[in-house]
């Protein structure tokens, strides 16, 4: 009876407190809340979460273009015709619901409750969650917003996320959980590599709903070159560049590859115990330089927020199509294919990741962004990427998100990962894919990716 009575008393006091709050009208509230910094800040705490709870990069991509499709489908109900919405232009995505007719929201408030909805749906740790929007919405509170337009505003947030949850629930994600890749044991075909051995990641990705693809195998690269140890071979000479890069690595080469390393789950061996460092994944990574970009360029929170759910739909797709190409092609990794043939003792620089090596999806992902971003943002747009200092990877400059697309692709080779042709085709396999990605949602036609371009040893 004393908690009830605890409780109610809370409830009214609570109510009193917000009714004393003096209100703004819908001009003043809405202006303060549709500031772009509260939008960084709930993408920044969804990359927290994904880092924390450690999510593979394919599923990663997954969380972040759900999330960010929600709060842009949201936001956008208040935006002009130049941000329409996706349903109808998304495989299978249906009408959204609107707000109510006549009645007063803070869509930008409803938003930021979509994203972390979705956010807090698809991740684990509910706990973190808790922590950040206890602090995050009192920001809200306080801007004198009416009581019965914040419930309703929160109430329309969720019922968004909601629609879209929905949505993510037929992508046919679930059934691919718990398969394995079945070893072909055939010469140049992969196999699990140290220092760990773990099995293949996502070996049925390809069957996950594409947001915008036709079908996974639609930007399907050219073979790569057949694994033959001749030294004639145009395979022995990819494995030998690997190799002769790698024992005489230069600092500005281990700089390049340690700062595109992207590894979530980083494993450290010391005799017989074991460690790991959680890290952000490759999609993160390129978020976090739409978030940089977005605050370099002062972008209001509607163009920021397209930018945050275009990027994160070709980061997606791209990691779609990639895998279709990984597990098709089921090529060996260079550590691989060096200890068998060239030096037992060999390791490359980074960690080898858990899946076949044709075509690089680092390379693929980030090209698909850098095509979209470029979009957004601007052509030859320079900005300074600090996004993993935290975890001691460095800062570089780029003057443009091509040019730091096409560093992501020479760092694989540096970092000893991946094959020259498997970097290669995986930029221009992306480029395709973020080309079509604005032609599906945007109806423009960028230019078609150069094939004739290869990546050179050193910095561009």
């Amino acid at each position: 009876m004393n908690r009830k009575l605890t409780f109610f008393s809370f409830l009214l006091v609570a109510l009193f407190a917000w009714g004393c709050k003096k209100t703004a009208t819908p001009d003043q509230y809405n202006r303060l809340a549709s500031d772009p910094e509260l939008l960084h800040k709930c993408s920044e705490q969804l990359t927290d979460v994904i880092v924390y709870d450690i999510f593979k990069p394919p599923v990663a991509s997954r969380i972040y273009a759900y999330a960010y499709l929600a709060s842009y489908e949201t936001l956008r109900q208040q935006a002009t015709k130049q941000y329409p919405s996706l349903a109808g232009k998304l495989n299978n995505f249906p009408d959204v619901p609107k707000p109510e007719a006549g009645k007063e929201y803070c869509l930008p408030l409803a938003s930021v409750k979509a994203l972390c909805t979705v956010g807090r749906t698809l991740t684990f740790s509910a706990d973190r969650w808790d922590t950040f929007e206890k602090d995050f919405y009192k920001k809200y509170e306080e801007m004198g917003i009416p009581e019965e337009v914040y419930a309703r505003s929160v109430a329309y947030g969720e019922q968004v996320a909601k629609h879209v949850l929905d949505y993510a629930g037929k992508d046919n994600y679930k059934q691919t959980r718990g398969f394995r890749h079945t070893l072909a044991h055939k010469p140049g075909s992969w196999e699990p590599t140290p220092p760990t051995y773990v099995e293949a990641c996502e070996p049925r990705w390809n069957t996950v709903r594409s947001f915008t693809l036709d079908s996974a195998s639609q930007f399907m690269p050219p073979p790569p070159a057949a694994f033959d140890m001749n030294t004639k071979s145009a395979f022995y000479q990819l494995a030998k560049e690997v190799y002769d890069i790698n024992v005489n690595m230069t600092e500005e080469q281990k700089s390049i590859a340690y700062f595109w390393d992207d590894n979530a789950f980083v494993s450290h061996i010391s005799g017989h115990a074991t460690f790991a460092e959680k890290k952000m994944t490759p999609p993160g990574h390129w978020v976090a330089i739409t978030r940089t970009v977005a605050r370099n360029q002062k972008a209001d929170m509607m163009k920021s927020m397209e930018a945050y759910s275009l990027a994160s739909i070709a980061l997606y797709d791209a990691f779609i199509t990639c895998w279709d190409a990984k597990y098709k092609t089921d090529r060996i990794r260079p550590v691989t294919v060096i200890q068998k043939s060239f030096d037992p003792k060999w390791m490359p620089f980074l960690e080898t990741p858990a899946f076949p090596e044709y075509v690089s999806g680092h390379s693929s992902i980030s090209a698909a962004a850098g095509r979209v971003l470029t979009h957004i943002f601007g052509d030859n747009v320079a900005f300074t990427d600090s996004t993993e200092h935290r975890y001691g990877h460095g800062v570089r400059s780029f003057k443009s998100f091509e040019h730091a697309d096409w560093d992501t692709t020479i760092s694989r080779v540096y970092g000893g990962i991946h094959f020259r042709d498997g970097v290669e085709q995986g930029t221009y396999q992306g480029e395709k894919v973020g080309n079509w990605v604005l032609n599906k949602l945007k109806g423009v036609k960028p230019k078609e990716p150069e094939m004739v371009r290869t990546v050179k040893n050193e910095s561009k």
